[in-house]
């Protein structure tokens, strides 16, 4: 279930980035550490006018790292295809799915075991909304 979202603007507030890459691995002294000062919207937004910013409700696509409170990047521009994760409205109701669409099958599955797949069926009102491209979470 989706409980908020919002386009976003095309000024965000810059950050300052670090023009290193971080190590996962083994440490790096700091003092390899450049900043710079970017606008994040560069980053996160390849299409404006057709990018909105939602945050999930529920627990449907936890194992694909996606959980109750995050937020995620969508697209509406970026042709929606097999195992990307959308955004669907399913008679008048939205939610985050991976769609499944290979040999005329189309199913969104859920990304955890206790909820099932939905199968659009005939006379059903159904569309994939938009694409999600990026998935922001907080680690506090």
């Amino acid at each position: 279930m989706i409980i908020d979202c919002q386009l976003i603007e095309a000024e965000a507030p810059a950050i300052q980035q670090v023009l290193s890459k971080t190590p996962a691995g083994f440490p790096s002294p700091a003092a390899d550490l450049a900043v710079n000062r970017i606008n994040i919207g560069d980053i996160l937004v390849k299409n404006p006018v057709s990018t909105y910013f939602m945050c999930i409700k529920g627990f449907s696509m936890k194992d694909a790292g996606i959980d109750d409170g995050d937020h995620v990047i969508v697209d509406r521009s970026i042709e929606p295809r097999h195992n990307h994760i959308v955004i669907a409205e399913i008679n008048g109701d939205v939610t985050v799915k991976r769609l499944f669409k290979k040999n005329g099958i189309i199913k969104l599955r859920a990304e955890n075991v206790t909820y099932p797949d939905i199968v659009p069926v005939q006379g059903q009102e159904w569309a994939i909304w938009g694409v999600v491209t990026y998935i922001i979470k907080s680690t506090l």
